[in-house]
């Protein structure tokens, strides 16, 4: 079996998680899209764009994070994949590094919230 076939966790393969990032990622492209072309008309003024605008920022803001966790989860997967350090437990080992930056995107995920 090859990688992208390998079942992550239930029945979800690692092409499935791939498959959803992109899928994500083109369905935002049309949602700002339509969302922008809604907002456009409602801004006449300065004033105007100053409120719109904040919203639309926020809107793509939020769907950034949500498929970044999902490219972080791609990330981790593939390194598995890629990985010759498997521990005598037969438990896959992350490097020091690798492990230091999944608790920063922890601590700045719990931050966020």
């Amino acid at each position: 079996m090859n990688n992208l076939e390998s079942n992550i966790f239930g029945n979800k393969k690692f092409s499935d998680l791939l498959e959803e990032i992109y899928n994500n990622q083109k369905k935002k492209e049309k949602q700002i899209s339509a969302l922008i072309k809604e907002l456009q008309p409602m801004v006449k003024e300065l004033g105007d764009a100053t409120l719109v605008v904040p919203l639309i920022a926020e809107y793509l803001d939020i769907g950034v994070r949500n498929d970044d966790l999902l490219i972080k989860m791609a990330s981790i997967i593939q390194k598995f994949f890629n990985s010759k350090t498997v521990g005598d437990d037969g438990n896959f080992n992350l490097s020091d590094s690798d492990k230091d930056q999944l608790l920063a995107d922890i601590k700045k995920l719990n931050e966020d919230k």
